[in-house]
């Protein structure tokens, strides 16, 4: 009678598996990637050029969405609020990691799992073309005769800008008007326009505007000149005493909620690797100034602690940092 039993249910399952549907490998269908800036500044530029490359390895589609607002803390939060599968994933900045320190949020990259740290990019401060101003030597000696009354693009605390003024206010004084935008492109728009008077800006982002004569670079934020605008100063030229902070840029990553499960992490980690080593892509970095990191798990975790480390406790020094990084728990470099 048992035997029978037995091989009743033997049966049974072998059915069941036959006529029970194969559960499909990641991905089996598009992936949403959302994008914390807003569209035609460099965090979107980055992630139009490479995303067509991971599309390819990955063999299905990644729909971008731009999700501009708090300094990215929108678009970081609407990917921590949807389901850890994979099928959504973040193209961010470097302003997470400063978040905790400016008090606009309590989470960081430290919340999520990197997927890739894609590339670092270079700071140009730019003018609209028609200032008379030849380097920013001459746009601080404007700001300090007129305290209060020159208008900076910016993007929100901790955002570029508002970092790179406050490393130069710990070194010097630049009193001035902030207005801010929801990303670089809408900030270049306005310098366009003439409606504000100059903006730090990622080099990605602004590299044709300055080449073409519709911006004027002032600074490179760098020791000395690069070949991609060899005419545009180091900021060392002006302000000796930034040099301290350099070699310092921002950053581009992606990443998925932390308990995203480890095969479709890895996945993930895989396209992108391919993705950011393709020619066309390192074309386009090189062409913008930007060095390639292509990194991922244990080592993008490093770059990424580094960087908040650096940079929130010269956040600190300049007197910029609303919460104090010992507070919440970043090391001293």
């Amino acid at each position: 009678m048992m035997k029978n039993v037995l091989a009743t249910l033997a049966v049974s399952a072998g059915t069941l598996a036959l006529v029970a549907p194969a559960f499909a490998e990641y991905p089996e269908r598009n992936i949403e990637g959302i994008i914390q800036w807003g569209a035609g500044g460099a965090t979107d530029n980055v992630a139009r050029s490479l995303t067509p490359h991971v599309e390819e390895a990955l063999g299905t589609s990644i729909v971008l969405t731009n999700r501009p607002g708090g300094t990215g803390v929108i678009g970081m939060n609407t990917v921590l609020t949807k389901p850890a599968n994979g099928y959504t994933v973040l193209y961010g900045a470097e302003n997470p990691q400063l978040y905790p320190i400016m008090g606009l949020a309590d989470f960081t990259y430290g919340d999520m799992t990197p997927i890739n740290v894609i590339g670092q990019g270079l700071v140009v401060i730019a003018a609209p073309a028609d200032k008379e101003w030849d380097n920013f030597g001459d746009l601080l000696e404007e700001a300090q005769a007129n305290p209060g009354t020159l208008r900076m693009g910016g993007t929100g605390a901790g955002g570029l800008p508002s970092t790179v003024l406050a490393m130069i206010n710990s070194v010097d004084e630049l009193d001035v008007r902030n207005v801010t935008f929801g990303g670089d492109g809408p900030g270049i728009t306005a310098m366009l326009g003439g409606h504000i008077d100059f903006m730090p800006l990622s080099l990605a982002a602004a590299q044709e505007h300055i080449a073409s004569g519709r911006l004027k670079g002032l600074a490179i934020l760098t020791k000395e000149s690069i070949e991609e605008l060899p005419d545009v100063p180091p900021i060392t030229e002006s302000l000796p005493q930034i040099e301290s902070y350099l070699p310092w840029g921002p950053f581009w990553a992606v990443a998925v909620r932390e308990d995203t499960p480890d095969e479709i992490v890895k996945t993930l980690s895989d396209a992108y690797e391919k993705g950011v080593a393709n020619e066309q892509f390192q074309q386009f970095l090189s062409k913008n100034g930007a060095q390639s990191l292509n990194l991922q798990g244990e080592e993008a975790e490093q770059f990424l602690n580094r960087w908040q480390s650096v940079t929130a406790w010269a956040l600190e020094k300049a007197g910029s940092a609303k919460v104090s990084p010992e507070e919440v728990g970043i090391p001293k470099p």
